[in-house]
């Protein structure tokens, strides 16, 4: 979380937003929430949680086109969990934060099942992985907002990578990468069946897996317009954490997941050469974001203690974050 969201909530915040739902106080248990301040709430029938986002971060009309996003694929059958309206029938509430700006609430149904946490990933999960990450993309070919207003942003949007700043000064060798890696991927070409609205985040912890092996995503905060590859390479990113043989790991992994994704979708084989890119992009940005969001010299969560040892190393050495022949794999085979 951000410093000057962090000063600029409050108790009253809280209470505002609970409010605007008809949320008891006492039914409410705040989750972890990495840019966003998140509670778990028991509404009338059914669990929900509530998201408390600020505007430095989204526009009010930012929210409402990932909450149309959200919307309409649930209406085409994709699995994700839907938004709830507040009490004055709105998709986002705005709340004043007393210094000139506001935080912005979205309220959601909790989806049913339980996190995956691996690391072993059966045939059938990676199969259902695949499939509604394929139906995303292709829905994305066609989608248009329900309101011209609603828009999310493209993958360059200064909102994305505005975390370079975030970078220490001295890290020259560091900060050239990232530019270098953003000048590479804006070099790709924007081609419709290639390129749209993605989750961007889609990783195991953004979606629960109920008992029959059925997928609700959640979690779209970060979705933007960029190119489909990204969401398969960022799936893969998380998913080879805490794997003992990431090469063996990643190949099975698309033998799971890629025949159920082309079903789906038949993206175009050239792109999942460019999944080293966007990795590397994610790797640079988490890198960015976790020194902006935490004391780097007292860190405890688990798994920034993990991804930061030696990162900056590796990066400066220019490593790939995942040894794996990406170019020469037979994704053919799989089509």
């Amino acid at each position: 979380m951000e410093e000057r969201i962090r000063e600029r909530y409050s108790d009253l915040i809280l209470a505002e937003a609970l409010a605007a739902y008809g949320i008891n106080r006492e039914s409410i248990q705040e989750l972890d929430g990495f840019e966003s301040y998140i509670y778990e709430f028991q509404g009338p029938d059914n669990p929900g949680i509530l998201r408390i986002s600020h505007s430095i971060r989204r526009t009010e009309g930012m929210i409402c086109a990932e909450l149309d996003w959200i919307n309409y694929l649930h209406r085409a059958g994709v699995g994700v969990s839907q938004p709830l309206r507040s009490i004055r029938g709105n998709w986002v509430e705005s709340l004043e934060d007393g210094r000139g700006g506001f935080f912005l609430t979205a309220a959601f149904e909790k989806a049913d099942g339980e996190m995956h946490r691996g690391p072993e990933w059966p045939e059938g999960l990676l199969w259902e992985y695949g499939t509604q990450i394929g139906r995303m993309h292709q829905l994305a070919t066609t989608y248009q907002p329900a309101n011209p207003a609603w828009k999310r942003p493209n993958w360059d949007n200064p909102l994305h990578h505005q975390l370079q700043a975030f970078i220490p000064e001295g890290e020259v060798e560091i900060h050239q990468l990232y530019r270098e890696t953003v000048q590479q991927i804006s070099q790709l070409p924007v081609q419709k069946k290639a390129y749209g609205l993605i989750h961007q985040d889609a990783h195991q912890g953004n979606f629960f897996v109920d008992g029959d092996g059925k997928i609700t995503f959640f979690d779209f905060d970060d979705c933007s317009y960029s190119w489909f590859v990204e969401d398969i390479a960022l799936a893969l990113f998380y998913a080879v954490w805490g794997q003992e043989d990431p090469t063996r790991f990643t190949e099975n992994f698309l033998k799971g997941f890629l025949p159920a994704y082309f079903a789906a979708y038949p993206l175009d084989l050239k792109w999942f050469r460019e999944i080293p890119l966007f990795m590397k992009m994610r790797e640079l940005d988490l890198y960015a974001v976790i020194q902006r969001s935490f004391d780097i010299k007292n860190l405890e969560d688990p798994w920034c203690i993990w991804f930061m040892d030696g990162r900056a190393e590796r990066l400066v050495r220019g490593e790939p974050y995942l040894e794996f022949d990406f170019a020469g794999f037979d994704y053919a085979s799989y089509r």
